[in-house]
């Protein structure tokens, strides 16, 4: 359920838009490099913006680096690379690998158990490299399978949830900014949740999976209740970010959090808007 967290690219000057796109593919490059293509197969643009995050707190060196891509083969890339890229390599590996394993728990989705399993001994690794994490992805499915089971329709307790582990995801390790971070992360989280969920409302209303929309998805102002929440998720993780004493990217992490986290939400409004005219 990621890939919420990016870019608007209308919105964007062209030198930041390069900037973006040299990070996506230094975080690609990591985990090719640590992972194979099983793993950047995996890759998501969430992590994309917590390594811009990381990179412009920590103000860390960072190397430029050119590297050609399987996808696009006739032409190098830039890559910016540096310790947090290969932070959230880890964790998109981590991430991915547990979300592939409830994928099979769930729908019994044998593509989704002979990824995993391809995965399984570099996950090891970073489990051990990162117990605190990994203890909060775990007690993640765990809270939310429960809740699943229970059928209940408290929304704030199933977005809660996600937003617990990616407030330890956006901790690479505790220190002054941890506090900022963990809001930061757990609105996302809580965010990330919410809009997939809302992505899946007519779905899940045929297949009766769990989704906590459901018990006001029939309501007459249910699509302006939702998008009042998502605003509410938005504006609590644009505060907690906005304490932070970041100058790098700061325009390009602003375009994520204002503009760019709202693409597929804007999508899904202007067809549901086609649809009604059509009717």
């Amino acid at each position: 359920m990621f890939g919420y967290v990016t870019i608007r690219k209308d919105d964007l000057k062209v030198k930041d838009y390069n900037k973006y796109q040299a990070y996506y593919c230094g975080l690609c490059q990591d985990i090719k490099e640590a992972y194979g293509k099983k793993g950047q197969a995996m890759l998501t643009f969430d992590m994309t913006f917590l390594s811009i995050l990381l990179t412009g707190l920590y103000e860390c060196e960072t190397k430029e680096e050119e590297h050609y891509c399987f996808l696009h083969p006739g032409k190098k890339h830039k890559c910016l690379r540096n310790k947090y890229t290969k932070y959230c390599a880890d964790m998109n590996v981590l991430l991915a690998y547990y979300n592939l394993l409830d994928d099979w728990e769930d729908e019994k989705n044998y593509a989704a158990f002979t990824a995993a399993k391809a995965l399984k001994k570099s996950v090891t690794r970073i489990e051990a490299s990162y117990p605190r994490q990994t203890k909060a992805v775990q007690d993640y499915l765990e809270k939310l399978h429960a809740c699943e089971k229970e059928n209940n329709p408290d929304l704030d307790l199933a977005a809660g949830y996600t937003g617990e582990v990616m407030a330890e995801i956006y901790i690479p390790e505790e220190d002054i900014w941890s506090d900022d971070l963990r809001q930061v992360g757990f609105y996302i989280g809580k965010f990330i949740y919410l809009m997939d969920a809302l992505d899946d409302v007519e779905k899940d209303k045929k297949s009766g999976n769990y989704n906590p929309f459901l018990s006001i998805a029939d309501q007459p102002d249910f699509e302006k209740n939702a998008e009042k929440i998502l605003l509410m998720m938005t504006a609590e993780a644009s505060r907690a970010f906005e304490k932070l004493p970041i100058l790098e990217n700061v325009d390009i992490l602003r375009n994520i959090l204002y503009a760019g986290i709202w693409e597929k939400y804007e999508m899904r409004k202007s067809a549901k808007e086609r649809q009604k005219e059509e009717k």
